[in-house]
């Protein structure tokens, strides 16, 4: 899976802390959820990038390494926590646990490439909201569809765009992989 991203940061031969300050001042150019790849060879990179994520309240995705080179992934923050969910057919992610499996159920992940490449749900079909509409067809409407994101706001949207698009069971996942507690996979598996 090719991991998608919005921008690459080369901070390549460069030690603490200035991984952390060139990051900080290029997630500042970039859009609320998109993702960054910052590329380094200081090995304490993984554990500051982690730790300046989570006290800024960006989501650290997780590192690549290739060869001496470490390849972070960090998704911007965004308001998506605080926006109101419209699409009336809710599940929370304990009733998806035991519906997952079920030859009627189908499970979208909504999240980037990047996002989902990290960690899912092993079922999960991986379709990015923004490429949601030019590959609906690729989604059985015969199915109850579960679409599933981070915190719930991004599946909410989705399930509105395949409700309209004559999908008829369809439910947003609450709170989505913020809260997921069961089996997951990663591309290290």
């Amino acid at each position: 899976m090719e991991l998608k991203t919005d921008f690459t940061l080369d901070a390549k031969g460069l030690a603490c802390p200035m991984p952390i300050v060139k990051t900080k001042k290029t997630i500042k150019d970039l859009e609320a959820g998109q993702v960054l790849e910052i590329q380094a060879t200081d090995k304490g990179s993984k554990a500051d990038l982690q730790a300046w994520a989570k006290s800024s309240g960006h989501q650290y995705l997780g590192t690549i390494e290739e060869d001496d080179v470490l390849k972070h992934y960090v998704r911007k923050a965004s308001d998506e926590e605080e926006q109101d969910k419209e699409h009336p057919n809710v599940v929370s992610n304990e009733d998806l646990e035991t519906v997952r499996l079920g030859e009627d159920s189908l499970l979208l992940d909504v999240r980037e490439t990047a996002e989902y490449a990290f960690e899912h749900i092993p079922e999960a079909h991986s379709i990015p909201l923004g490429e949601l509409d030019e590959r609906i067809e690729e989604l059985d409407r015969t199915k109850n569809v579960y679409v599933v994101c981070r915190t719930g706001s991004r599946s909410d949207l989705a399930a509105q765009k395949l409700t309209d698009k004559g999908f008829e069971n369809v439910y947003n996942v609450v709170p989505g992989m913020s809260g997921w507690s069961g089996e997951t996979k990663s591309l290290n598996q």
